[in-house]
């Protein structure tokens, strides 16, 4: 029986096991932190739950796939919900849009509160449909490093409508052609915070992300997000994989350009195999023998960060959502400040995502659990301290001044999580949530390969290599892997 092994956890870990496990591999999962999940984690304090990491479930099939192909039931593992609103919008004018993930909601939504024709809103989500429906399956689903990839009938088509997908104009030149209305552009430029990128400077095939929400539907997990892991940790186990947590890797080891195995606490494990499931950029620069080296795509621009604040609040506010979008007022300036200024705008968009709006016990009676999260640049060096400070300023007068409250008046617990912490718990290089950004058509297309060109047997899954961030994406990375393995 052949040996691999996988370094991390994280979504993108633990379905490469699951997948590895069902051809017959004998899998050890190596982790550094006493669990699993990577960025998707969990907290509890005073009663208050909150999911850590990612907040939103898109293309569940992807998941339940993990559980046909082992011959399991998803549904013995965790259940989920389609969600009838996506995200509420909220602006400084008291304007809220509901973001209905049906079509025809929503385009009567656009119409009601802001006037924007349905006919037009309709073609919009029709062309990011469109655009979705034609890059999926080679930007998705297959390698882009391979030449096989390109000798297929479906791909050529693919490439003959790159002239009509929009990567030659940003994702906010797009969407502000079709719409005049600031709003409902503000609404379709978010979608580049997907996946940690600029809308102003991305190319607006990344429309197409828009099209899971607004077409495929938004999901919650019945037990929140961690629960994801969780389930995907049990069917590893349940199909023989071994985990280590507490582990670190020291190094792999790599004789005549073939994977050997790796060093833990000075002794080597032999293994046909090894999956990283780590940023890659501490892969070179921890792992592999100094003469390794990946320059351009190591210089390539970082994602954005985050700041989050984990609240207990003892109200409940009926007016917000699971997941909530209070807009700055100017969202050029703000991408601004993030990109060309590494800094935060005052006026900051904040993402709020309350569980407990879906899962009763993730708060006491009477209150709500708040994940409040800005964008943030990635470490650079920056003052964190100060930037904190203010920052948090900022968001509490954001939501005051729009939710018409004095929110510090309700928050009982506080838990945070930055950049810096981002870095050093879930090993991100300079705390960058999906690795590098997408705000070219370089770097949004051609991440690192899911392999090694220059060591047989190693292969990389998860956000910081392609096709990039984000869980539907981090699971692609791994069926990739699958298929390059047979």
């Amino acid at each position: 029986m052949k040996k691999a092994a996988i370094i991390g956890s994280g979504i993108g870990g633990l379905s490469s096991a699951i997948r590895l496990a069902a051809k017959g591999y004998m899998i050890d999962v190596y982790e550094a932190n006493n669990s699993y999940g990577g960025k998707m984690r969990e907290t509890k304090k005073k009663g208050f739950r909150f999911d850590m990491g990612p907040s939103l479930l898109t293309m569940p099939e992807k998941i339940d796939e993990l559980f046909f192909l082992s011959n399991k039931n998803p549904r013995d593992y965790f259940k989920y919900v389609k969600l009838d609103e996506g995200c509420r919008y909220f602006y400084d004018d008291k304007t809220i849009i509901r973001g209905f993930t049906d079509i025809d909601k929503f385009t009567k939504e656009l119409n009601e509160k802001v006037g924007v024709s349905e006919k037009k809103s309709r073609d919009h989500i029709n062309k990011n449909t469109f655009i979705f429906d034609s890059t999926s399956f080679l930007f998705l689903e297959k390698s882009l490093h391979k030449i096989k990839t390109y000798l297929s009938f479906k791909v050529f088509i693919a490439f003959l409508k790159l002239p009509f997908l929009q990567i030659f104009q940003s994702m906010h030149s797009a969407n502000s052609k079709r719409f005049e209305n600031k709003k409902v552009v503000q609404i379709f430029n978010r979608f580049a915070t997907y996946n940690g990128s600029n809308p102003y400077k991305a190319p607006a095939v990344l429309n197409s992300i828009s099209a899971l929400e607004f077409n495929k539907g938004a999901f919650y997990p019945e037990l929140g997000m961690f629960s994801i892991a969780t389930a995907l940790y049990n069917l590893a186990v349940d199909l023989g994989v071994r985990f280590h947590f507490s582990t670190l890797i020291e190094k792999i080891s790599v004789k005549n350009d073939v994977v050997d195995g790796l060093f833990v606490s000075e002794k080597l494990y032999k293994k046909d195999i090894i999956i990283c499931n780590q940023d890659i950029h501490f892969v070179y620069k921890n792992l592999l023998p100094k003469r390794f080296t990946l320059k351009r795509i190591l210089e390539q621009e970082r994602s954005s960060s985050a700041l989050i604040f984990y609240w207990g609040i003892k109200k409940k506010f009926s007016n917000l959502q699971l997941h909530n979008i209070l807009f700055s007022n100017n969202y050029e300036e703000e991408f601004k400040k993030l990109s060309a200024n590494q800094t935060i705008y005052d006026d900051p968009t904040v993402y709020i995502n309350i569980t407990s709006k879906m899962s009763k016990n993730d708060a006491p009676n009477n209150c709500e659990n708040w994940f409040v999260m800005i964008n943030t640049p990635n470490d650079i060096g920056q003052n964190w301290e100060e930037i904190i400070v203010s920052a948090r300023k900022n968001i509490i007068k954001k939501i005051n001044n729009v939710l018409d409250v004095s929110i510090e008046d309700y928050i009982v617990c506080e838990e945070m999580l930055t950049p810096k912490l981002i870095e050093t718990t879930t090993q991100s290089f300079r705390g960058s949530l999906y690795g590098s950004s997408s705000n070219s058509r370089g770097s949004a297309f051609f991440r690192h390969p899911n392999f090694s060109n220059q060591i047989s047997n190693l292969y990389f899954c998860g956000g910081s290599v392609h096709p990039g961030g984000g869980i539907p994406l981090a699971l692609s990375s791994s069926k990739i892997i699958s298929e390059l393995i047979n």
